[in-house]
């Protein structure tokens, strides 16, 4: 039909992994990772999406996508990450237009919005060891359905009983079940489920047109594990380059996990808390 416009993407349900968004015709004649907004990028972000987000407090974190997340009016979301940003900043933007639904993160602190809403029960919050977090995105990514670890053995985490929802009169809604624990050599260990997601969000330093990523340091973080967990990867980059201008001994995460790629610029760097030294005499 004449001024047909056809759709930037599909939606297909694969029998074991569910709905998955797949490239319009136009977007596979362009053949191209490359999308030239981040608006563009996260459109078919709908609401009740799961977000796998990479980044450490405010460092690494791929805010340039959150940020059109935000614009964009998706909500109801389940994020899983080390922390959800802080006051203003990261995911604490979405978290404080209370799109955010759910929360699997280690680390949950300098966000009052965040503890706010947990406590009154707006928010549901899932508590996880630091290195079984990364082990579970990291495993979720490799198709590993999950793993035995001894990080939680006797305590609330492998017992069940920590609090995951409240009711608004303080009395515990939702709490975590008890996990399996079996004994491997004379230790103990408790079964841990993997992660994946609809979605995931990083940031990189750089990246070529093929999805192939570098990342600056301390920002790697959690943004390798937290793509390989999304079946959908969206980065953003500081730097895009073309294919076979980074050395491949260089690449941190192959272009095999990225789905989408999106050239953002330097990135407006947050510092998370300023310490500065008193001046003398103060």
């Amino acid at each position: 039909m004449e001024g047909k416009q056809e759709p930037a993407f599909i939606q297909w349900t694969h029998p074991d992994i569910g709905v998955v968004w797949l490239p319009g015709p136009e977007r596979c004649e362009l053949a191209t990772k490359v999308f030239e907004t981040a608006a563009e990028a996260v459109a078919d972000i709908r609401d009740g999406a799961t977000l796998a987000v990479g980044g450490f407090g405010l460092c690494g974190i791929p805010d340039v996508l959150i940020q059109a997340i935000a614009d964009s009016g998706a909500t109801d979301l389940e994020v899983f990450s080390n922390n959800c940003g802080v006051d203003g900043h990261g995911l604490g933007i979405l978290l404080g237009d209370k799109r955010i639904r759910r929360v699997t993160a280690s680390y949950v602190g300098e966000n009052k919005e965040f503890a706010r809403q947990y406590l009154s029960g707006e928010l549901e919050v899932e508590l996880t060891p630091q290195g079984t977090l990364a082990e579970k995105l990291r495993a979720g990514g490799a198709g590993i359905p999950a793993f035995y670890t001894p990080a939680g053995v006797g305590t609330p985490i492998s017992q069940g009983g920590l609090p995951w929802r409240y009711n608004t009169d303080g009395s515990v809604a939702v709490a975590s079940p008890a996990k399996e624990i079996r004994e491997f050599r004379g230790k103990r260990y408790v079964l841990e489920e993997s992660i994946t997601a609809d979605f995931s969000l990083v940031h990189a330093l750089k990246g070529d047109t093929e999805g192939n990523l570098v990342f600056n340091k301390a920002a790697m973080n959690f943004n390798p594990l937290a793509a390989m967990a999304g079946r959908v990867c969206i980065a953003q980059v500081e730097e895009l380059v073309e294919p076979g201008e980074i050395d491949p001994g260089e690449v941190h995460l192959p272009g095999i996990f990225v789905n989408r790629i999106v050239h953002t610029g330097v990135q407006d760097k947050q510092i998370e808390k300023r310490t500065v030294s008193a001046g003398k005499g103060a």
